[in-house]
C-alpha cells in the first residue's frame, strides 16, 4: 500500500527552505560588482566556499514525496542521494528511524526515481549526503510522525496531545494502531508545522554502529547495479569512441557494419555513431567495422601536457592573501623554494559508465548509474525534445563513483539509440573506452616559497598551483561562475594556506585549459594540493630544526577552525607515538588538512623494501562533527586512505602519440591487497554538534604523510607523485 496524497495543506516557506532554493541567485548579484572589485570579491568568494557547507537543493515541502508505508508496517525511504558504496542509505535510514520512532529492521531505502520529483538539484558528491540532509530529512521524518498522529486522532475522535509513537505504533487513550493501519485508504493529509526535533541526548540510533541496510543485497549478488539492468525485448548498443585526444567526430562509413550479423541498425547522430544489435558481442563486432572520420589537431605527448601546466603559463587568480608575502619572500636571499608535481589520474572505477534506455513516442525511461539524477534527466530531455517530466531516470547502485558519474552523456547516447529502433537499448563503455574517455583528475604543478624568521617560524609563505579544470565545464557549475570566480573552485580545493597564525600568506591558482577532459575526482584538488603544501611545511620544519608536529601547531590560529585542526594533529601524533627517529628500518611522517570543515591528520609508518615504499601503519584522527554511524565513518576513512595511497605510490596516466594510456587494469598500476597497510587506526573526534564531511577529507594528508616519512628514512625529498625512489 503506497501512502498517497490528493490534497496537502498550504504551507509557508520557511527561511531555511528559502535560503536553500534561492541560494544560487547570489551568483548573479555578485556579477554586478565583479569587475569593480574583482580581486577582493574573488578572494572573499573563495574563502566562503572553502569554509561553507553545501545545503540540500531539493524539495522538502512534503514527507509524502519521501516516505512510503507498506502493509507489513515497514517504511520505505525514497532517497534523492544515490548509494555508491559510501553507506549513505544506512546513514539516512538512521536519521529517519530516529525521528519516526522505528527500528532499523522497519526501514528500507531505495533510490527515488526522477518522475517522483524527489531529486537533489546538486548531486551525490562533495561528501555532503548526510551533512546536507542532517536537518531536512529529520524534519521530514518528524513531520511524518506528526501526520500519522493527526490521522490516528481523527480516526479515534480524540486530541493528538495524548498520543505517542513507538516501534511503528501510534497509541493513546487505550487505542493502538500500526502506522500501516493509520495510513490505510488515506489520500488527504494535513501537513503540520515542523515539530521540534529530538535532542542529541535522546538519540537511540544516531551515533550507533548499525549494520548496513544494503549489505544483504551486495553479499548475495542482487541485481542492483547499472550493468545488471534489463528490460523485455532489450537490444544492445555500442558507440564508437575516439582514442585520440581532442578528436572530433565528422562522419562515418557504416556500409560494412550494416551487413554484420545481428545488427538491427547503425545510428548516425550529429556527434557520434553507434550500433544496435541483438547481443553485446554482435554490437561490438559491428562497431569495429565502422570507419570514422575523426578530426584531430595534434599528436599530444606527456611532455606537452607537463609543459602546459607549469606555473606561469596559465591564467593566475589570487584566491587567498594576508599581509604582503610576495615582496617579503622575493627580496629575501634566504627564501626556501620547492617545486611539486602530480600526474593525470584516472577514476578506474570497477563498473564502466553506461545506461539502459527505453524511449517511446512521448516518454523515456532511463536506468543508469548517475550521481546527478536531475542533470541527467534534463540533458536527456533536451536532446530528445521532450519535457523534463516525460523522462524518468531510475538510478541504480553505483559500482564506484568518485565523480566519474557526474558527467552522463552515455545516457543521451543510449536514449538516441533506443529512439532509433523503438526498443530498449543497453549501452555501456568497454574498459578501454572508459580509460581513454574518462574525465580525468588533472595534473598539477606547484611552486612554494617561504621565509623563516629568527625564531624559526614562518614569516611569509606563498603557494602557486597550476592545474587543469575540475569544476568549470561541468553541468553542475553554471557558466556565469567562471568570470566571477576566475579560478576553478575544484582545482584549488585544499590549495589554501591553513595555518592562520602565519602573518603573511598568499595562494595563487593558475588555470590551464587542457586538450582532454578533466573534472571531478574524489576530493578534487585536495590530494595533490595537500601533498605539495604539507610536504613543504615539513621541509620548513626540517630547515628550522623543529619537530614537525609542534611546528604545525605553532602556526595555527586560536579560533574554532584552528583548534579543531590542532586537536586532530595532537591526537594522531599522541596515538601513534610520533617520533623523528628511525626504528628497526621504519620512519614516521605526519600531515594534516581541513576539507569541507572536517579536519584530518595522518601519521604513517613506512619502510623501504628493494626500492619499494611499504606502508605499514596509518593513524588517522578526524573530526567530522557528530558521527551518525562510527563503523561507516571508519570504513570511509580506511577507503579514502587506501585510494589516496594508491594514487600516491602507483597511479599515473601517460599521453603517447595523442592517446591516453594505459587502457586496462594492470598496466594502470593501482594498490593491491599486498600493498595495504596492515593497520589503520582511526580516532574520531566530535568537535561539532552536526555531521560534517566524511568521504573525502581523509584523502588529503596521506600523500604528504608518506612523502615526509620517506624523507626521514632516506634523506630524499620526493616531490612528484607517484612517489618513486629509483636507486636508494
Amino acid at each position: 500500500m503506497k501512502l498517497q496524497v490528493a490534497k496537502m495543506a498550504e504551507k509557508k516557506i520557511s527561511r531555511r527552505k528559502f535560503l536553500v532554493r534561492g541560494g544560487l541567485g547570489t551568483v548573479g548579484v555578485l556579477a554586478v560588482g565583479t569587475y569593480l572589485f574583482r580581486g577582493v570579491i574573488r578572494r572573499g568568494i573563495a574563502g566562503a566556499i572553502n569554509t561553507a557547507d553545501t545545503p540540500y537543493m531539493g524539495d522538502t515541502s512534503s514527507p509524502i514525496m519521501w516516505f512510503e508505508i507498506l502493509e507489513n508496517n515497514t517504511i520505505v525511504l525514497h532517497s534523492p542521494k544515490v548509494e555508491m558504496g559510501q553507506g549513505t542509505f544506512t546513514g539516512l535510514a538512521q536519521l529517519v528511524a530516529e525521528e519516526l520512532e522505528i527500528s532499523m529492521e522497519q526501514i528500507s531505502v531505495v533510490h527515488a526515481q526522477s518522475v517522483s520529483g524527489n531529486m537533489d538539484g546538486f548531486a551525490t558528491g562533495g561528501s555532503t549526503s548526510l551533512s546536507a540532509l542532517w536537518v531536512p530529512i529529520r524534519e521530514l521524518a518528524a513531520t511524518m510522525r506528526e501526520m500519522l498522529k493527526i490521522k490516528a486522532a481523527e480516526k479515534w475522535g480524540v486530541n493528538t496531545d495524548g498520543l505517542e509513537v513507538s516501534d511503528g505504533f501510534v497509541t493513546g487513550g487505550g487505542n493502538s494502531m500500526t502506522y500501516a493501519e493509520v495510513a490505510e485508504g488515506e489520500t488527504e493529509w494535513e501537513i503540520p508545522d515542523v515539530p521540534e526535533l529530538k535532542p542529541i541526548k535522546d538519540f537511540k540510533l544516531i551515533g550507533k554502529p548499525v549494520a548496513r541496510v544494503d549489505l544483504q543485497d551486495k553479499v548475495f549478488g542482487a541485481p542492483i547495479f547499472g550493468m545488471d539492468a534489463s528490460m523485455p525485448e532489450m537490444l544492445y548498443g555500442s558507440v564508437v569512441r575516439p582514442s585520440k585526444i581532442g578528436a572530433k567526430y565528422k562522419d562515418a562509413d557504416i556500409s560494412k557494419a550494416e551487413k554484420m550479423p545481428g545488427v538491427v541498425k547503425v545510428v548516425k547522430e550529429k556527434d557520434f555513431v553507434g550500433v544496435v544489435a541483438r547481443s553485446f558481442i554482435e554490437a561490438e563486432n559491428a562497431k569495429a567495422a565502422i570507419e570514422v572520420d575523426w578530426q584531430t589537431d595534434k599528436n599530444w605527448q606527456t611532455s606537452d601536457i607537463k609543459s602546459m601546466i607549469e606555473v606561469g603559463k596559465g591564467e593566475p587568480f589570487v584566491i587567498q592573501k594576508e599581509g604582503n608575502p610576495k615582496s617579503m619572500i622575493e627580496n629575501d636571499d634566504t627564501k626556501i623554494v620547492s617545486v611539486y608535481w602530480s600526474p593525470i589520474g584516472a577514476h578506474a572505477q570497477l563498473e564502466p559508465n553506461g545506461a539502459l534506455a527505453h524511449v517511446e513516442e512521448e516518454s523515456a525511461t532511463i536506468i543508469m548509474s548517475t550521481q546527478v539524477v536531475k542533470i541527467s534527466r534534463d540533458e536527456i530531455a533536451e536532446r530528445l525534445d521532450l519535457d523534463a517530466d516525460q523522462v524518468n531516470i531510475i538510478p541504480t547502485f553505483l559500482g564506484g563513483g568518485f565523480g566519474r558519474r557526474l558527467h552522463t552523456p552515455n545516457g543521451i547516447q543510449a536514449a538516441l539509440l533506443s529512439k532509433a529502433v523503438g526498443k530498449p537499448v543497453k549501452c555501456f563503455f568497454t574498459r578501454k573506452e572508459e580509460f581513454q574517455n574518462d574525465t580525468f583528475r588533472p595534473p598539477t604543478h606547484h611552486v612554494l616559497k617561504a621565509k623563516l624568521n629568527k625564531e624559526g617560524l614562518i614569516e611569509a609563505i606563498e603557494h602557486n598551483v597550476s592545474s587543469g579544470d575540475v569544476a568549470f565545464g561541468s553541468p553542475m557549475v553554471p557558466g556565469i561562475a567562471e568570470p566571477i570566480l576566475g579560478a576553478d573552485l575544484g582545482a584549488w580545493r585544499g590549495g589554501m594556506v591553513q595555518y592562520g597564525a602565519i602573518p603573511n600568506f598568499r595562494a595563487v591558482s593558475w588555470r590551464v585549459k587542457l586538450p582532454f577532459a578533466t573534472s571531478w575526482w574524489r576530493s578534487l584538488g585536495l590530494l595533490a594540493n595537500t601533498f605539495a603544501i604539507e610536504s613543504f611545511i615539513d621541509e620548513l620544519a626540517v630547515k628550522a630544526k623543529k619537530n614537525p608536529v609542534e611546528f604545525r601547531l605553532a602556526h595555527l590560529q586560536d579560533d574554532e577552525r584552528g583548534k579543531r585542526l590542532a586537536s586532530v594533529i595532537r591526537t594522531a601524533a599522541d596515538k601513534a607515538k610520533y617520533s623523528d627517529e628511525i626504528v628497526e628500518g621504519r620512519a614516521m611522517g605526519v600531515a594534516a588538512s581541513t576539507d569541507a570543515n572536517t579536519p584530518c591528520a595522518h601519521v604513517v609508518e613506512v619502510s623501504i623494501d628493494k626500492k619499494n615504499i611499504r606502508l605499514h601503519k596509518v593513524t588517522c584522527a578526524m573530526d567530522p562533527g557528530l558521527v551518525v554511524n562510527p563503523d561507516q565513518v571508519r570504513a570511509q576513512c580506511e577507503g579514502a586512505i587506501i585510494m589516496g595511497m594508491s594514487a600516491t605510490l602507483f597511479e599515473k596516466m601517460e599521453v603517447e602519440n595523442g592517446e591516453l594510456t594505459p587502457t586496462i587494469y594492470g598496466p594502470y598500476q593501482m594498490a593491491l591487497m599486498k600493498h595495504a597497510p596492515k593497520e589503520i587506526d582511526v580516532i574520531l573526534l566530535e568537535g561539532a554538534d552536526a555531521p560534517g564531511a566524511v568521504g573525502e577529507p581523509p584523502m588529503g594528508p596521506i600523500g604528504a604523510a608518506i612523502a615526509n616519512a620517506v624523507f626521514r628514512l632516506t634523506g630524499r625529498r620526493l616531490r612528484e607523485m607517484p612517489l618513486q625512489l629509483g636507486s636508494v
